[in-house]
Protein backbone atom coordinates (compact mmCIF):
# COMPACT_ATOMS: atom_id res chain seq x y z
CA UNK A 1 0.00 0.00 0.00
CA UNK A 2 0.98 3.63 -0.71
CA UNK A 3 1.76 5.80 2.00
CA UNK A 4 0.52 9.37 1.25
CA UNK A 5 2.63 12.31 2.52
CA UNK A 6 1.23 14.28 5.48
CA UNK A 7 -1.39 16.17 4.19
CA UNK A 8 -0.33 19.34 1.86
CA UNK A 9 -2.32 22.00 -0.04
CA UNK A 10 -2.22 22.95 -3.49
CA UNK A 11 -3.53 26.13 -4.33
CA UNK A 12 -5.08 26.32 -7.54
CA UNK A 13 -5.91 29.57 -8.92
CA UNK A 14 -8.99 29.80 -11.62
CA UNK A 15 -10.00 32.19 -13.79
CA UNK A 16 -13.50 34.21 -14.01
CA UNK A 17 -16.01 32.77 -16.32
CA UNK A 18 -18.98 34.30 -18.59
CA UNK A 19 -21.96 34.87 -16.35
CA UNK A 20 -24.51 32.82 -17.84
CA UNK A 21 -27.73 35.28 -17.17
CA UNK A 22 -25.65 37.79 -19.45
CA UNK A 23 -25.79 35.50 -22.57
CA UNK A 24 -28.82 36.70 -25.00
CA UNK A 25 -30.26 33.54 -24.98
CA UNK A 26 -33.09 34.67 -27.49
CA UNK A 27 -30.70 35.37 -30.52
CA UNK A 28 -28.73 31.80 -30.47
CA UNK A 29 -30.09 29.82 -33.42
CA UNK A 30 -32.20 26.57 -31.58
CA UNK A 31 -31.10 23.93 -30.96
CA UNK A 32 -27.70 24.06 -30.43
CA UNK A 33 -24.87 22.75 -27.95
CA UNK A 34 -23.11 25.78 -27.04
CA UNK A 35 -19.64 25.95 -25.64
CA UNK A 36 -18.70 28.69 -23.19
CA UNK A 37 -15.20 29.24 -23.95
CA UNK A 38 -14.84 31.05 -20.63
CA UNK A 39 -15.89 28.01 -18.82
CA UNK A 40 -13.47 25.68 -20.89
CA UNK A 41 -10.46 27.44 -19.82
CA UNK A 42 -11.05 27.48 -16.66
CA UNK A 43 -11.49 23.68 -16.51
CA UNK A 44 -8.18 23.51 -18.45
CA UNK A 45 -6.43 25.50 -16.16
CA UNK A 46 -7.51 23.27 -13.25
CA UNK A 47 -6.10 20.10 -15.34
CA UNK A 48 -3.08 21.77 -16.24
CA UNK A 49 -2.05 23.11 -12.84
CA UNK A 50 -2.89 19.39 -11.59
CA UNK A 51 -0.86 17.91 -14.09
CA UNK A 52 2.18 20.58 -13.29
CA UNK A 53 1.99 19.62 -9.65
CA UNK A 54 1.69 16.12 -9.68
CA UNK A 55 3.71 14.91 -12.07
CA UNK A 56 1.39 12.87 -14.33
CA UNK A 57 0.63 13.23 -17.86
CA UNK A 58 -3.15 14.01 -18.48
CA UNK A 59 -4.50 13.50 -21.84
CA UNK A 60 -8.07 14.19 -23.19
CA UNK A 61 -10.44 11.26 -23.41
CA UNK A 62 -12.17 11.56 -26.80
CA UNK A 63 -15.28 9.01 -25.78
CA UNK A 64 -15.90 11.75 -23.26
CA UNK A 65 -14.93 15.20 -25.27
CA UNK A 66 -14.04 15.40 -28.96
CA UNK A 67 -15.02 18.98 -30.20
CA UNK A 68 -11.99 19.74 -32.44
CA UNK A 69 -12.84 23.38 -32.87
CA UNK A 70 -11.58 23.76 -29.29
CA UNK A 71 -8.27 21.85 -30.00
CA UNK A 72 -6.22 24.81 -30.18
CA UNK A 73 -6.98 25.82 -26.46
CA UNK A 74 -6.31 22.15 -24.81
CA UNK A 75 -2.79 22.82 -26.75
CA UNK A 76 -2.12 26.28 -24.97
CA UNK A 77 -2.66 24.62 -21.92
CA UNK A 78 -0.25 21.96 -22.12
CA UNK A 79 -2.47 18.76 -23.36
CA UNK A 80 -0.03 16.70 -24.63
CA UNK A 81 -2.54 13.51 -26.02
CA UNK A 82 -5.58 11.78 -26.12
CA UNK A 83 -6.61 8.64 -26.11
CA UNK A 84 -8.44 6.62 -28.71
CA UNK A 85 -11.15 3.65 -28.53
CA UNK A 86 -11.05 3.08 -31.82
CA UNK A 87 -9.50 3.74 -35.29
CA UNK A 88 -11.65 6.81 -36.27
CA UNK A 89 -10.88 8.62 -32.55
CA UNK A 90 -7.08 7.75 -33.05
CA UNK A 91 -7.06 9.62 -36.81
CA UNK A 92 -9.14 12.64 -35.52
CA UNK A 93 -6.17 12.52 -32.48
CA UNK A 94 -3.29 12.61 -34.93
CA UNK A 95 -4.82 14.97 -37.42
CA UNK A 96 -6.44 17.35 -35.15
CA UNK A 97 -5.15 17.65 -31.32
CA UNK A 98 -1.45 16.70 -33.06
CA UNK A 99 -0.21 15.13 -30.00
CA UNK A 100 0.24 12.00 -28.59
CA UNK A 101 -1.81 9.23 -29.06
CA UNK A 102 -2.96 6.76 -27.05
CA UNK A 103 -5.10 3.89 -28.19
CA UNK A 104 -7.54 1.09 -25.95
CA UNK A 105 -10.53 -0.46 -27.24
CA UNK A 106 -11.41 -4.06 -26.07
CA UNK A 107 -10.50 -6.06 -29.52
CA UNK A 108 -8.33 -5.21 -32.59
CA UNK A 109 -9.27 -6.66 -35.82
CA UNK A 110 -6.79 -7.34 -38.46
CA UNK A 111 -7.69 -4.96 -40.92
CA UNK A 112 -7.45 -2.02 -38.81
CA UNK A 113 -4.54 -2.72 -36.25
CA UNK A 114 -1.84 -2.09 -38.84
CA UNK A 115 -2.86 1.70 -39.17
CA UNK A 116 -3.54 2.26 -35.41
CA UNK A 117 -0.15 1.00 -34.85
CA UNK A 118 0.92 3.56 -37.28
CA UNK A 119 -0.83 6.38 -35.22
CA UNK A 120 -0.28 5.16 -31.92
CA UNK A 121 2.78 6.05 -29.49
CA UNK A 122 0.50 4.08 -26.28
CA UNK A 123 -1.44 0.85 -27.10
CA UNK A 124 -3.00 -0.94 -24.40
CA UNK A 125 -4.31 -4.49 -25.04
CA UNK A 126 -7.32 -6.08 -23.00
CA UNK A 127 -6.48 -9.08 -22.84
CA UNK A 128 -3.05 -11.81 -23.40
CA UNK A 129 -4.65 -13.27 -26.51
CA UNK A 130 -4.73 -10.04 -28.26
CA UNK A 131 -1.50 -9.55 -27.51
CA UNK A 132 0.09 -12.55 -28.61
CA UNK A 133 -2.21 -12.08 -31.73
CA UNK A 134 -0.63 -8.73 -32.27
CA UNK A 135 2.65 -9.15 -31.07
CA UNK A 136 4.52 -9.72 -33.81
CA UNK A 137 3.35 -6.72 -35.78
CA UNK A 138 4.58 -4.72 -32.87
CA UNK A 139 7.91 -6.46 -32.40
CA UNK A 140 8.56 -5.86 -36.00
CA UNK A 141 7.57 -2.24 -36.08
CA UNK A 142 9.92 -1.62 -33.09
CA UNK A 143 12.65 -3.12 -34.41
CA UNK A 144 11.93 -0.53 -37.82
CA UNK A 145 12.09 2.16 -35.58
CA UNK A 146 8.41 2.46 -34.14
CA UNK A 147 8.65 4.22 -30.61
CA UNK A 148 5.44 2.72 -29.04
CA UNK A 149 4.24 1.88 -25.47
CA UNK A 150 2.46 -1.59 -25.19
CA UNK A 151 -0.02 -1.99 -21.65
CA UNK A 152 -2.30 -4.88 -20.45
CA UNK A 153 -5.18 -3.38 -19.30
CA UNK A 154 -5.89 -5.15 -15.98
CA UNK A 155 -9.27 -5.25 -13.89
CA UNK A 156 -8.95 -4.91 -10.51
CA UNK A 157 -12.46 -6.50 -9.56
CA UNK A 158 -12.89 -3.33 -7.48
CA UNK A 159 -15.00 -0.53 -8.31
CA UNK A 160 -17.32 2.21 -6.95
CA UNK A 161 -19.70 2.84 -9.38
CA UNK A 162 -23.47 2.39 -9.02
CA UNK A 163 -24.72 2.28 -12.58
CA UNK A 164 -24.14 -1.20 -13.85
CA UNK A 165 -23.87 0.08 -17.48
CA UNK A 166 -21.01 1.95 -16.52
CA UNK A 167 -18.97 -0.10 -14.04
CA UNK A 168 -15.89 -1.72 -15.83
CA UNK A 169 -15.01 -4.22 -13.10
CA UNK A 170 -18.86 -5.40 -12.47
CA UNK A 171 -19.43 -9.22 -12.74
CA UNK A 172 -18.27 -10.80 -16.15
CA UNK A 173 -16.90 -7.74 -17.32
CA UNK A 174 -15.18 -8.07 -20.92
CA UNK A 175 -12.95 -5.47 -19.96
CA UNK A 176 -9.41 -5.83 -18.56
CA UNK A 177 -7.83 -9.11 -17.27
CA UNK A 178 -8.20 -9.91 -13.63
CA UNK A 179 -5.53 -11.41 -11.33
CA UNK A 180 -6.34 -14.83 -11.95
CA UNK A 181 -5.90 -14.53 -15.78
CA UNK A 182 -3.22 -12.41 -15.72
CA UNK A 183 -0.16 -14.33 -17.80
CA UNK A 184 3.32 -12.69 -16.17
CA UNK A 185 5.17 -15.10 -18.46
CA UNK A 186 3.47 -13.06 -21.68
CA UNK A 187 4.99 -9.88 -19.99
CA UNK A 188 8.13 -9.46 -22.41
CA UNK A 189 7.59 -6.28 -24.57
CA UNK A 190 4.80 -4.95 -22.21
CA UNK A 191 6.20 -1.86 -20.63
CA UNK A 192 2.60 -0.45 -18.74
CA UNK A 193 -0.37 -1.24 -16.97
CA UNK A 194 -4.04 0.07 -17.59
CA UNK A 195 -7.28 0.24 -15.11
CA UNK A 196 -10.14 2.09 -15.82
CA UNK A 197 -13.02 1.46 -13.12
CA UNK A 198 -13.72 5.01 -11.71
CA UNK A 199 -16.98 7.05 -13.27
CA UNK A 200 -16.87 10.90 -11.96
CA UNK A 201 -15.50 9.83 -8.80
CA UNK A 202 -12.95 11.79 -6.31
CA UNK A 203 -9.71 11.16 -5.25
CA UNK A 204 -10.55 9.19 -2.34
CA UNK A 205 -12.24 6.57 -4.75
CA UNK A 206 -8.16 6.32 -6.61
CA UNK A 207 -6.82 5.86 -3.54
CA UNK A 208 -8.61 2.90 -2.12
CA UNK A 209 -8.96 1.30 -5.97
CA UNK A 210 -4.97 1.96 -6.01
CA UNK A 211 -4.94 -0.25 -2.39
CA UNK A 212 -6.13 -3.06 -4.73
CA UNK A 213 -4.09 -2.48 -7.43
CA UNK A 214 -1.03 -2.71 -5.39
CA UNK A 215 -2.35 -6.13 -3.54
CA UNK A 216 -3.38 -7.37 -6.86
CA UNK A 217 -0.58 -6.42 -9.33
CA UNK A 218 1.80 -5.04 -6.80
CA UNK A 219 4.64 -7.70 -7.97
CA UNK A 220 4.73 -6.07 -11.63
CA UNK A 221 4.50 -2.83 -11.11
CA UNK A 222 8.64 -2.51 -10.84
CA UNK A 223 8.72 -4.21 -14.50
CA UNK A 224 6.43 -1.47 -15.81
CA UNK A 225 7.49 2.18 -16.84
CA UNK A 226 3.96 3.72 -16.98
CA UNK A 227 0.80 3.36 -15.13
CA UNK A 228 -2.24 4.50 -16.78
CA UNK A 229 -5.21 5.04 -14.30
CA UNK A 230 -7.96 5.39 -16.85
CA UNK A 231 -10.57 8.33 -16.63
CA UNK A 232 -13.32 9.15 -14.46
CA UNK A 233 -11.54 11.66 -12.49
CA UNK A 234 -13.74 14.67 -12.09
CA UNK A 235 -10.96 16.95 -10.82
CA UNK A 236 -13.20 19.97 -12.40
CA UNK A 237 -16.63 19.56 -10.34
CA UNK A 238 -16.85 21.58 -7.41
CA UNK A 239 -15.98 19.98 -3.87
CA UNK A 240 -12.92 17.65 -5.88
CA UNK A 241 -10.14 17.09 -3.46
CA UNK A 242 -7.34 18.04 -6.01
CA UNK A 243 -4.76 18.32 -3.31
CA UNK A 244 -5.34 14.74 -2.57
CA UNK A 245 -5.18 13.55 -6.18
CA UNK A 246 -2.11 15.10 -6.47
CA UNK A 247 -0.73 13.44 -3.20
CA UNK A 248 -2.23 10.44 -4.73
CA UNK A 249 -0.37 10.47 -8.09
CA UNK A 250 2.98 11.72 -6.32
CA UNK A 251 2.86 8.64 -3.93
CA UNK A 252 2.42 6.00 -6.52
CA UNK A 253 5.23 8.06 -8.94
CA UNK A 254 7.66 7.53 -6.33
CA UNK A 255 7.12 4.31 -4.59
CA UNK A 256 7.25 2.77 -8.32
CA UNK A 257 9.23 4.84 -10.28
CA UNK A 258 6.84 4.92 -12.85
CA UNK A 259 5.20 7.49 -15.07
CA UNK A 260 1.35 8.18 -14.22
CA UNK A 261 -1.32 8.52 -16.96
CA UNK A 262 -4.70 9.85 -16.53
CA UNK A 263 -6.94 10.51 -19.25
CA UNK A 264 -10.34 11.63 -18.09
CA UNK A 265 -13.30 12.85 -20.74
CA UNK A 266 -15.79 14.55 -18.37
CA UNK A 267 -13.46 16.45 -16.85
CA UNK A 268 -12.54 18.57 -19.64
CA UNK A 269 -16.22 19.07 -20.73
CA UNK A 270 -18.04 19.64 -17.11
CA UNK A 271 -19.98 22.82 -16.96
CA UNK A 272 -18.56 24.26 -19.88
CA UNK A 273 -21.50 24.44 -21.48
CA UNK A 274 -25.22 24.36 -22.56
CA UNK A 275 -28.07 22.79 -24.66
CA UNK A 276 -30.38 25.32 -26.52
CA UNK A 277 -33.99 24.07 -27.29
CA UNK A 278 -36.81 25.93 -28.13
CA UNK A 279 -40.65 25.23 -27.32
CA UNK A 280 -42.21 24.11 -30.35
CA UNK A 281 -46.15 23.59 -28.76
CA UNK A 282 -47.66 22.91 -25.02
CA UNK A 283 -49.99 20.12 -25.10
CA UNK A 284 -51.83 18.85 -21.83
CA UNK A 285 -53.25 15.61 -21.04
CA UNK A 286 -53.15 15.42 -16.91
CA UNK A 287 -50.46 18.05 -17.16
CA UNK A 288 -48.87 20.72 -19.44
CA UNK A 289 -46.56 19.24 -21.60
CA UNK A 290 -43.46 21.32 -23.52
CA UNK A 291 -42.51 19.89 -26.55
CA UNK A 292 -39.06 20.77 -27.30
CA UNK A 293 -36.88 20.53 -30.97
CA UNK A 294 -34.37 18.45 -29.16
CA UNK A 295 -34.44 14.89 -28.14
CA UNK A 296 -33.32 13.15 -25.06
CA UNK A 297 -32.77 9.91 -26.58
CA UNK A 298 -31.12 11.26 -29.69
CA UNK A 299 -29.21 14.34 -28.03
CA UNK A 300 -28.55 13.94 -24.44
CA UNK A 301 -28.86 9.60 -24.19
CA UNK A 302 -27.02 10.07 -20.79
CA UNK A 303 -30.15 11.50 -19.30
CA UNK A 304 -31.62 8.09 -19.85
CA UNK A 305 -28.64 5.91 -19.45
CA UNK A 306 -27.27 6.75 -16.36
CA UNK A 307 -30.36 8.25 -15.16
CA UNK A 308 -30.04 11.67 -14.34
CA UNK A 309 -32.18 14.82 -14.46
CA UNK A 310 -30.24 17.60 -16.18
CA UNK A 311 -30.41 21.19 -14.51
CA UNK A 312 -32.27 23.85 -16.66
CA UNK A 313 -31.64 27.62 -16.29
CA UNK A 314 -34.39 29.59 -14.32
CA UNK A 315 -36.25 26.55 -13.41
CA UNK A 316 -36.94 24.14 -10.47
CA UNK A 317 -38.43 21.12 -9.20
CA UNK A 318 -41.87 20.12 -9.69
CA UNK A 319 -44.05 22.41 -7.74
CA UNK A 320 -41.30 24.82 -6.59
CA UNK A 321 -42.49 27.61 -9.00
CA UNK A 322 -45.75 28.79 -10.57
CA UNK A 323 -46.06 26.94 -13.52
CA UNK A 324 -44.96 23.02 -14.21
CA UNK A 325 -44.16 21.23 -17.31
CA UNK A 326 -43.22 18.03 -18.68
CA UNK A 327 -40.59 18.69 -21.17
CA UNK A 328 -39.97 16.53 -23.88
CA UNK A 329 -38.85 15.81 -27.63
CA UNK A 330 -40.47 15.93 -30.76
CA UNK A 331 -39.36 11.85 -31.65
CA UNK A 332 -41.85 9.19 -31.84
CA UNK A 333 -40.10 7.08 -28.91
CA UNK A 334 -43.09 7.47 -26.27
CA UNK A 335 -40.15 8.07 -23.88
CA UNK A 336 -38.59 10.61 -25.19
CA UNK A 337 -39.46 12.83 -22.27
CA UNK A 338 -36.80 14.24 -19.56
CA UNK A 339 -38.50 15.32 -16.71
CA UNK A 340 -41.07 17.59 -15.29
CA UNK A 341 -39.74 21.41 -14.30
CA UNK A 342 -41.16 24.14 -12.91
CA UNK A 343 -41.21 27.46 -14.36
CA UNK A 344 -41.99 31.05 -12.80
CA UNK A 345 -44.05 32.11 -16.02
CA UNK A 346 -46.02 30.22 -18.99
CA UNK A 347 -43.88 28.87 -21.27
CA UNK A 348 -44.91 30.50 -25.35
CA UNK A 349 -43.85 29.03 -28.49
CA UNK A 350 -40.87 30.03 -29.76
CA UNK A 351 -39.14 30.69 -26.06
CA UNK A 352 -35.44 28.95 -25.31
CA UNK A 353 -35.47 26.13 -22.69
CA UNK A 354 -31.42 25.99 -22.05
CA UNK A 355 -30.20 22.98 -20.67
CA UNK A 356 -26.83 23.26 -18.17
CA UNK A 357 -23.67 20.89 -18.29
CA UNK A 358 -24.48 19.76 -22.13
CA UNK A 359 -20.93 19.24 -23.66
CA UNK A 360 -19.21 16.18 -22.01
CA UNK A 361 -21.11 12.96 -23.53
CA UNK A 362 -23.43 14.91 -25.26
CA UNK A 363 -22.09 15.24 -28.77
CA UNK A 364 -20.59 12.07 -29.30
CA UNK A 365 -23.07 10.26 -28.36
CA UNK A 366 -25.81 11.85 -30.75
CA UNK A 367 -27.74 10.16 -33.14
CA UNK A 368 -30.27 11.31 -36.32
CA UNK A 369 -32.94 9.25 -34.93
CA UNK A 370 -36.46 9.95 -36.75
CA UNK A 371 -34.16 12.32 -39.10
CA UNK A 372 -34.84 15.16 -36.27
CA UNK A 373 -32.95 17.93 -36.56
CA UNK A 374 -29.62 18.06 -35.10
CA UNK A 375 -28.34 20.76 -32.98
CA UNK A 376 -26.00 23.33 -34.19
CA UNK A 377 -22.27 23.52 -32.30
CA UNK A 378 -21.38 26.62 -31.27
CA UNK A 379 -19.02 28.90 -29.13
CA UNK A 380 -19.80 31.30 -26.68
CA UNK A 381 -16.58 33.60 -26.89
CA UNK A 382 -15.01 35.27 -23.88
CA UNK A 383 -15.46 38.55 -25.78
CA UNK A 384 -19.42 38.16 -25.59
CA UNK A 385 -19.60 36.91 -29.17
CA UNK A 386 -21.24 33.32 -30.30
CA UNK A 387 -19.73 31.47 -33.07
CA UNK A 388 -21.66 28.64 -35.06
CA UNK A 389 -18.72 25.91 -35.62
CA UNK A 390 -21.28 23.05 -37.13
CA UNK A 391 -24.20 22.91 -38.57
CA UNK A 392 -26.35 19.76 -39.79
CA UNK A 393 -28.65 19.25 -42.41
CA UNK A 394 -30.09 16.52 -44.72
CA UNK A 395 -26.78 15.42 -46.35
CA UNK A 396 -25.57 14.60 -42.73
CA UNK A 397 -28.57 12.82 -41.76
CA UNK A 398 -28.40 10.62 -45.36
CA UNK A 399 -24.31 9.95 -44.93
CA UNK A 400 -25.10 7.88 -42.31
CA UNK A 401 -27.86 5.70 -44.07
CA UNK A 402 -27.44 3.55 -47.66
Amino acid sequence: MTTLPQAQAFPIQLPEVYPADQIPWDTIPSPAFVLDESRLRRNLSLISQVQDLSGAQIIVAFKGFSMFSAFPWLREYGISGATASSLNEALLAKQELRGEVHVYAPAYSDAEFPQLMELADHLSFNSFSQWERFKPQVMAARAAGKQVGIGIRINPEYAEVETDLYNPAGPFSRLGVTRSNFRPELLDGVDGLHFHTLCEKDADTLERTLEVVERNFGEFLPQMQWVNFGGGHLMTREGYDTDRLIRVVRAFREKWQVEVILEPGSAFGWGTGWLVSSVLDVVENGKQIALLDVSVSAHMPDVLEMPYRPNVLGAGRAGELAHDYLLGGTTCLAGDVIDEYSFDHALTVGERVVFDDMIHYTMVKTTFFNGVKHPDIGIWHQKGEYQIVREFGYDQFRAKLS
